[in-house]
């Protein structure tokens, strides 16, 4: 099988808002478990759990916070109240960094959080009389500041099948990477890295793959540190943003080339109209991604067999059966 050539036995460990895991750390003693993280998601990776306001000794219960500007500095407290928890939780969040950050491969925050949402966090004004959805929690800041290359990801955005698809493949690549960078890779190491993840880069940005193959071709004389600082940094800026329908049909049809020569009339017939159905939306990924396994498994090709693109997670997970 082609699943076996690929390790998934590798702990991966990500971060998480704790409430999202089901704890009771809310303002009102709740919690907002997310059943993807922790009915599907959870057989495959271990959470780290954090709750910065608890973390920083607010209470549960306790009084909700928002954050509010005053003149150019946010601050985070109760309603109308002097107190100001923003710098606790930035620190907070520059321990977790300094602590965490090298062994977790991604992080999922709660949306929307005064302390961990990823984006449009409401920003009042100094009157507290009106808002605006353009704040990013204090806590997640820190985070995502001292790790941008770390996959990070709101529980909201990842009702959306494609940014929940495109955000389990990025922390099963970054895994990927920390395990190689581990062993002190060299030129070849990363050439070979980049060779794996050739059709996965594709989908997603071919003239990344381009960019970063001619980066790894011309490094010879370029510092192992810097050379591995800037394809990395490429290579997670491209797989950023979720495949188009049109540059994974594109990414089909070459792999489809490679089995010209052994394929039948009906066969490659089938193999067509199933990426055809792809490209115009009736049929989801995992359909022609089937039949080109099944061909790769009667008709062996040690390449082919090697591309992440086949198996970038575990299968079981399903997750390229709903784009």
């Amino acid at each position: 099988m082609i699943e076996q050539a690929f390790n998934f036995n590798s702990p991966i460990k990500i971060g998480i808002s704790a409430c999202l895991a089901g704890d009771k750390v809310r303002f009102d003693s709740g919690h907002k478990r997310s059943n993807f993280c922790m009915d599907e998601l959870a057989d495959y990776v271990e959470y780290v759990r954090f709750c910065p306001e608890v973390a920083i000794g607010l209470p549960i219960p306790r009084k909700t916070i928002r954050q509010v500007r005053v003149e150019d500095v946010i601050k985070v407290g109760p309603a109308h109240s002097d107190e100001d928890y923003a710098p606790d939780l930035a620190e907070y969040g520059k321990k977790v960094s300094d602590e965490h950050g090298e062994q977790l491969s991604g992080y999922i925050f709660c949306a929307k959080s005064p302390s961990c949402g990823m984006e449009r966090v409401k920003i009042y004004n100094e009157a507290e009389t009106g808002n605006t959805s353009e704040g990013v929690g204090i806590f997640a800041e820190q985070i995502m500041a001292r790790n941008p290359l770390l996959p990070c990801e709101e529980n909201g955005r990842l009702n959306d099948m494609h940014l929940r698809e495109n955000f389990v493949m990025r922390v099963y690549v970054y895994k990927s990477w920390q395990e190689l960078v581990a062993t002190q890779p060299g030129l070849h190491e990363l050439t070979s890295f980049h060779a794996r993840h050739k059709y996965l880069l594709m989908s997603h940005n071919y003239q990344a793959y381009r960019d970063l193959g001619r980066l790894l071709a011309e490094g010879k004389g370029t510092p192992l540190g810097e050379l591995r600082a800037n394809y990395i940094s490429g290579l997670m800026a491209a797989l950023s943003r979720p495949a188009r329908r049109k540059d994974q049909a594109n990414t089909l049809s070459h792999l489809q080339g490679y089995f010209k020569k052994v394929l039948g009339k009906v066969e490659k017939q089938e193999l067509c109209r199933a990426i055809d159905d792809y490209r115009v939306g009736q049929v989801p990924l995992q359909v022609p991604l089937t039949l080109l396994r099944h061909h790769l498994i009667m008709h062996p090709n040690d390449y082919l067999m090697q591309q992440v693109y086949f198996y970038p997670y575990p299968n079981e997970l399903k997750l390229r059966y709903a784009i």
